[in-house]
């Protein structure tokens, strides 16, 4: 499993669209502390961006790399290999890669102006985090997407599907259900439509962390009662190992009865 994690990901480190993934962020780091010295706003700013771009370039990139090696796999599946080490080898390769992009990608910015030295590398340490956790859960979801559909129109199709029902309509159709029944306590309600997607989980996280929750909205006491806590902090991070393990477990027992 190594082998196949070390191969996929220096595949992938030599790819263009990497660099440019990382290029990307180390651009918007050095612009936004151009524009803005203050690492918080600049912490603020990139969590807006990596929440929706990260999910995206995730499930792109793991969709994208699954039908673009299928020859290599289907030669590895012919080698006395566990399908589950060919699988779990390709997807940590994928993800490890497209991880380091965007740390380093980010990091070297707040390193050059000093983030070891602010009171803000808590949160920035919190976002490097949640952007890692985020691009390990969609290239699982996208291999899931992959191992479903043979056809890689329908593949990227449904993948992009995907990406905008969770940073888009799931969001929207939430909103809408708080509007229809204003009347009712929804307090749990909306506590518990955040914790099933891994986006809006995210987002919270971060707005906690760094202590502006009155953007939360109507929601935003409930979510600072449970989730401001340690213990809240806590269960938020397991539920997002959970959105990890869990897409996981699901593509690994597809490639059982895959037919390849």
């Amino acid at each position: 499993m190594f082998k196949i994690l070390k191969y996929s990901f220096m595949d992938l480190m030599r790819s263009r669209w990497s660099y440019v993934y990382f290029l990307f962020y180390l651009v918007l780091g050095f612009v936004l502390f151009f524009l803005n010295s203050n690492t918080t706003k600049a912490v603020i700013t990139l969590m807006n961006v990596i929440i929706l771009l990260t999910p995206l370039i995730g499930t792109i990139f793991g969709v994208m790399y699954f039908y673009s090696s299928r020859e290599f796999t289907e030669l590895l599946l012919a080698q006395p290999l566990k399908r589950s080490t060919i699988f779990a080898g390709q997807y940590l390769g994928v993800s490890f890669s497209l991880s380091m992009s965007l740390v380093f990608g980010i990091g070297i910015p707040f390193v050059l102006y000093g983030i070891f030295t602010s009171s803000a590398i808590w949160d920035f340490t919190t976002l490097l985090f949640i952007g890692a956790f985020l691009t390990f859960i969609f290239v699982a979801l996208s291999f899931n997407i992959a191992l479903l559909f043979n056809d890689k129109i329908k593949g990227f199709g449904f993948s992009i599907l995907l990406w905008l029902f969770l940073a888009v309509v799931y969001d929207g159709l939430f909103l809408l259900s708080l509007l229809i029944f204003d009347d009712y306590p929804l307090d749990k309600l909306a506590l518990g439509a955040t914790l099933f997607n891994p986006i809006d989980l995210s987002r919270i996280l971060i707005l906690l962390k760094l202590d502006i929750s009155a953007l939360l909205g109507y929601t935003g006491a409930v979510f600072q009662k449970f989730f401001g806590t340690p213990l809240g902090m806590m269960v938020s991070f397991a539920l997002l190992s959970v959105w990890v393990i869990l897409p996981v477990v699901i593509m690994l027992f597809q490639t059982r009865k895959k037919d390849f």
